[in-house]
């Protein structure tokens, strides 16, 4: 049974292998991870959000309810465009023991490439919130989570909240 990590976990700071081989129990940590993801009202999780540092991430297109399981996903391109809008992680809780929420500017769009559960080669391309689903989900892999894109003032003000729930 997968444990969810939260902020101040050191895992959730690692740079993630890359995934070498998709085994059964590959696939079966994918699985668990999306009923996991939908249990807690998440629309993405990675695998260092479980204590994995490999470079795998679950998520969900709360449009189209689309999963996608994307194993060594990359971000090829980023769009020079970019939107603000308000992002949260089920790895950094408040007093509430729900997310805390900020603000963040990331590019409007992306294209992506991945590897499915089947070994199949993926690319594509997103926008809206897809789009800030996966940037939110790879930075996990590289060991940055969103309120390292904050300014330090608005940093402050969410890991205060942070810290009341410990």
């Amino acid at each position: 049974m997968l444990q969810m990590k939260l902020c101040g976990d050191l895992v959730l700071r690692e740079k993630c292998a890359p995934v070498d081989n998709i085994t059964p129990d590959l696939c079966a940590t994918l699985d668990e991870m999306v009923e996991m993801m939908r249990e807690q009202n998440g629309v993405g999780l990675a695998a260092p959000q479980v204590g994995i540092a490999r470079r795998f991430i679950v998520m969900m297109d709360p449009d189209t309810e689309t999963v996608y399981k994307m194993i060594n996903p990359r971000i090829v391109s980023y769009s020079d465009e970019t939107a603000k809008l308000e992002e949260g992680c089920l790895s950094v809780l408040g007093p509430d023991n729900l997310p805390v929420f900020a603000y963040v500017v990331r590019p409007a769009s992306v294209v992506v490439e991945w590897t499915d559960e089947n070994g199949k080669k993926c690319v594509a391309e997103m926008s809206g919130v897809p789009a800030r689903i996966v940037q939110h989900e790879t930075d996990h892999l590289d060991g940055r989570l969103f309120i390292d894109l904050l300014a330090p003032v608005r940093r402050e003000m969410v890991m205060r909240k942070v810290r009341k729930r410990k």
